[in-house]
């Protein structure tokens, strides 16, 4: 037995056939793009970084130092403080190796253990500055006003 399809039939299979594929072979489980996806599983939050004065790098330490005038444990290796007016900072435990800060006014800072190995100290004024275990090995000291060690 032979069937012949007449053109409007053939195209109305092809069609349904088609669009079945589409909505996906008319399976309800399946989503369809009506059908609202569950919600994606959040990724938990990081741990927040707790901030510490190791993970700051030289340029934030500075901004950090002239803000809020605490800087304790800071790197501030080779540092351009020359002539700043650092009165009264604490600077206790900073690495300022190689920093210059000639000229600068560190009068009563807290430099207890900070490290000025190599550090331009010219001129600079420490009166009254907490210098208990610094290490001023290869500091230029010369003209430091009020240094007592």
């Amino acid at each position: 037995m032979i069937f012949k399809l007449q053109a409007p039939t053939t195209t109305s299979a092809i069609a349904l056939v088609f669009s079945s594929l589409l909505v996906g072979c008319g399976n309800p489980e399946q989503p369809q793009a009506t059908t609202p996806l569950p919600p994606a599983e959040q990724a938990a939050p990081s741990p927040v970084t707790q901030v510490n004065s190791e993970n700051i790098n030289t340029k934030d330490a500075v901004n950090r130092l002239l803000s809020t005038r605490e800087c304790p444990g800071c790197n501030l290796r080779g540092a351009k403080l020359e002539r700043a007016d650092l009165q009264g900072v604490n600077l206790s435990n900073a690495d300022l190796t190689g920093a210059d800060l000639e000229n600068a006014n560190l009068t009563n800072a807290n430099l207890r253990g900070a490290n000025f190995t190599n550090a331009d100290l010219e001129d600079a004024n420490l009166t009254n500055a907490d210098v208990t275990g610094a290490n001023f090995q290869g500091a230029d000291l010369e003209g430091v006003i009020g240094l007592r060690r």
